[in-house]
């Protein structure tokens, strides 16, 4: 009887082991089955899928940068992936008439002819597997065939697979898959990515090696450069702050109040000094259009186009609190950052004017000093903004320089007899600089260009004509243009 019982107990844990081990084994084959989607589901969710979604809405019309921060506002990333998927939109948008060649030369249809979503997945591909060196080539290859899955291109993502591929077999032996023609204009404009018209307007002005190095600047990922609030610390002060933080800056030349953050990624409201107001974010030629202004304390200043208020604080700083800074601007809720911003620093001798700047009636003869910081193209903030180079064209920037003449105009009649103007732009094309000032002198011969001051911006390049020009390659800080002019009969 006992034996009966014990061969019954074997039995059942035999059983219970079969049905153990059956389990087991259905949880794997859920596994493997499901694999597939589950990887699609991780692409949808993560950063190169963001990226994608970003790149749609650009293609529709949205500007980079704004559909990345509403994009992003709205993920739940970290902020590894955050930066990954930052690097990817403008990346690609920088890169995208060199992906396009390549996807032409790669593919059996040049990129214009692919489906959109098709095409953005490749511009995705290839820029990781041509650019971004920490991705390994199977991961690149690897996420954007699932990347194409998740987004309805299950047919197609062999395509992806295989045009991929061929660019890596292409690229052994360090050769480059990409073709370019003989013509060393266009050359440029294909290896770098930049419009053709623009090199050619490059290549008048520079020659063929510096435009390369040029183009080569534009492409790198932008300094953030900071400018110490003079009212609240020091220079040294503040260096000490982030160095004791852990934080690497740099002095900038010739910028006697700047500071560069070397290689720093997080949020800059989380630096030191931010919330005590110590410094704000402004590029190095930027600080240079107030130092060229040359406010002085107790004087009163116009900022005829001032947001996003970067140079309106700096004057603000400068003239102290017996001096007044008017930040004037169409856009009201651009004005309310400003007034934010000051608040954050100090600074209550700054006051906004929501109004045309082409229309400023109200201002005229008042003030001592008037900086017309004009909407231009933008093509000296090139790396900044990615997809600048694809929105401008010759039509645009001459319909700018109309807008350029009849605000520098307004903003000379705002000047105090014996004051100072200022006309700067973030652009390097003679239509929006040269030529206005050329025109503008012609118009009103009582104006005269006056060259700045000895040792102002040591190694920037005065022209005979007296104006000053920032060559991003040649100065490493945005590119500008900037004049100061002066009635003639006043000492």
């Amino acid at each position: 009887m006992a034996a009966g019982w014990q061969r019954l107990a074997l039995a059942l844990r035999t059983l219970r082991f079969l049905l153990t081990t059956l389990k087991s084994l259905n949880r794997s084959l859920a596994k493997i089955i499901t694999a597939p989607a589950a990887a699609h589901a991780r692409a949808a969710s993560g950063a190169r899928q963001l990226a994608l979604n970003v790149l749609l809405q650009v293609q529709a019309g949205a500007y980079a940068d704004v559909a990345l921060h509403r994009t992003l506002t709205q993920a739940a990333l970290s902020d590894s992936d955050r930066a990954f998927a930052t690097e990817l939109v403008y990346g690609t948008v920088r890169r995208q008439r060199t992906l396009d060649a390549l996807i032409g030369q790669l593919g059996t249809r040049p990129a214009d002819k692919q489906p959109p979503v098709l095409r953005l997945v490749l511009h995705l591909g290839l820029y990781q597997l041509r650019y971004l060196t920490a991705v390994p080539d199977s991961a690149a290859v690897n996420t954007s065939v699932d990347l194409a899955k998740a987004n309805g291109l299950g047919r197609l993502s062999g395509v992806v697979n295989g045009l991929l591929r061929q660019y890596l077999r292409q690229s052994e032996d360090g050769v480059d898959p990409l073709l370019l023609p003989a013509d060393p204009a266009i050359a440029l404009g294909i290896r770098h990515s930049y419009p053709d018209w623009l090199v050619a307007l490059w290549l008048q002005q520079l020659g063929l090696e510096e435009t390369e190095q040029l183009c080569q600047w534009f492409n790198q990922v932008p300094s953030i450069d900071l400018r110490v609030n003079r009212d609240r610390t020091t220079v040294e002060a503040l260096q000490s702050a982030f160095e004791a933080a852990g934080i690497a800056v740099d002095s900038i030349p010739d910028v006697p109040f700047g500071l560069r953050l070397v290689n720093h990624q997080g949020a800059l409201t989380d630096l030191p000094g931010y919330e005590a107001g110590w410094w704000s974010v402004q590029d190095a030629s930027a600080q240079l259009v107030g130092l060229l202004l040359d406010p002085q304390p107790g004087e009163t200043v116009l900022d005829v186009c001032a947001a996003p208020g970067g140079k309106a604080t700096q004057m603000a700083e400068i003239v102290g609190g017996s001096g007044r800074v008017v930040a004037c601007d169409r856009a009201p809720s651009r004005l309310k950052k400003i007034t934010a911003n000051a608040r954050r620093l100090g600074l209550t001798n700054l006051q906004t004017q929501a109004g045309d700047s082409t229309d400023l009636a109200l201002f005229h003869d008042q003030f001592d000093r008037v900086l017309a910081d004009a909407p231009c193209s933008g093509l000296g903030t090139l790396h900044r903004h990615a997809d600048a180079r694809w929105r401008q064209n010759p039509e645009s920037t001459a319909s700018l320089a109309e807008l350029q003449t009849a605000l520098l105009a307004e903003a000379a009649r705002c000047v105090k007899p014996g004051g100072t103007l200022v006309y700067a732009t973030c652009t390097l094309h003679p239509a929006e600089n040269e030529a206005v000032i050329e025109q503008f002198c012609q118009a009103d011969p009582a104006w005269r260009i006056q060259p700045p001051d000895p040792g102002f911006g040591n190694g920037l390049e005065v022209a005979p004509e007296g104006w000053v020009r920032v060559w991003p390659h040649r100065q490493n800080m945005d590119g500008f243009f900037m004049v100061k002019l002066r009635q003639q009969g006043f000492p």
